[in-house]
């Protein structure tokens, strides 16, 4: 292979890695839960609203731990479960989910932990790791 060919192709390798370690999350649509699960994935579910302001605090702080460890991105998977158009799927009865600003932690068939309107650091920290040490086993 050539050199301009190579420089070529691999020119939007660089900017890809960064990019991949500050993904934003998957979009929930009806069965992307149940993919994941069934692939062994630990899944991060946030059910929420673009105007709670419950939801913005916890969403701040999310993406500041991610920010400090990206194993939670490389390990986790992150789902944005929009409240007002999700709130009475089959997903958010399943799970009893009782309102939007909620965070739940699925391996498996198992639910691992969730917080329920609370934005503070520990608890939020706290559910991320939990979810980090199901991914790692």
């Amino acid at each position: 292979m050539d050199r301009r060919r190579f420089l070529t192709l691999t020119a939007g390798t660089a900017f890809a890695l960064p990019l991949a370690a500050h993904a934003t999350p998957l979009a929930y649509t009806p069965g992307l839960v149940t993919t994941h699960l069934d692939k062994g994935d630990t899944v991060f579910l946030d059910f929420k609203a673009s105007w709670c302001s419950t939801c913005a605090a916890q969403e701040r702080v999310i993406k500041a731990l991610k920010g400090e460890n990206p194993d939670y991105e490389a390990q986790i998977t992150f789902i944005d479960v929009d409240w007002d158009e999700h709130s009475r799927s089959e997903l958010a009865k399943s799970l009893k989910i009782p309102r939007r600003s909620t965070l739940v932690v699925l391996k498996g068939q198992a639910e691992l932990g969730r917080i329920v309107a609370q934005t503070s650091r520990a608890s939020i920290k706290g559910l991320m790791d939990t979810a980090l040490t199901a991914a790692m086993t």
